[in-house]
């Protein structure tokens, strides 16, 4: 009997579920049970939202991984987390009790991938093709990072001020993912999250979106998580 976790993959802003296409492909060889759904990126609890009606889908035990802002959707899901006994953030956003993303990234110089970030007439906020380009994908080849750029699904504003509540990290074993080049959220502010959550971590010559440039390496930490919860 396969008794090895579900394994359930959050995306993130400007992404959708493809981007872990590289994971779900090493996972799935492995025998492992992979979902990557999509998340509509209209507010934080229509995202939640998403992850608990996949979660409940799942026929047992999962572990949970989000990249970038979905590392806030996974947090989120705070002490109502039905059949995750794991966590796994790739360069993802870890936030506790009482903080928001916003008041995070003020605290430092803006990030080069969110320097030209801008706002449409319905709140969404984008990525410029430079910034995505050059600097949220600048790991990857020029013409597949334009291919990411194309599919990128803008985030609510709104989601930039919701105040993180219990996150779930505090009762839930975690491990983590530093892009040691990381663009888009500072390294160092990936090492203080993983700090302060006791995480399990390693770090990669990565750039943002390490699922995609480094996917062998996402998919050890992934499987590592997954045999630790055995």
């Amino acid at each position: 009997m396969d008794n090895r976790p579900n394994i359930v993959l959050v995306h993130g802003a400007w992404a959708d579920g493809s981007c872990w296409s590289g994971v779900i492909e090493r996972l799935q060889a492995d025998g492992y049970r992979v979902t990557a759904p999509q998340f509509p990126l209209t507010s934080l609890a229509a995202d939640v939202a998403r992850l608990r009606q996949v979660l409940e889908l799942q026929d047992g035990p999962t572990i949970v991984a989000g990249h970038s802002y979905g590392g806030q959707i996974v947090t989120a899901l705070g002490t109502e987390a039905p059949n995750v006994v794991g966590l796994v953030y790739i360069a993802a956003f870890a936030l506790d009790n009482g903080e928001a993303l916003g008041a995070l990234l003020s605290q430092g110089p803006t990030p080069a991938a969110l320097v030209h970030l801008f706002t449409d007439q319905q709140g969404f906020n984008w990525l410029s093709e430079d910034d995505f380009v050059g600097h949220f994908a600048g790991d990857l080849e020029p013409a597949k990072a334009r291919v990411l750029y194309a599919v990128q699904q803008p985030l609510a504003g709104s989601t930039f001020t919701d105040v993180m509540g219990v996150p779930a990290w505090k009762s839930l074993p975690t491990w983590y993912l530093v892009a040691k080049g990381d663009e888009a959220i500072p390294p160092d502010a990936e090492r203080q999250f993983a700090g302060r959550m006791g995480a399990t971590t390693v770090e990669v010559e990565s750039g943002h979106v390490a699922m995609v440039s480094h996917p062998d390496e996402v998919t050890d930490l992934i499987r590592t998580a997954a045999e630790g919860v055995h």
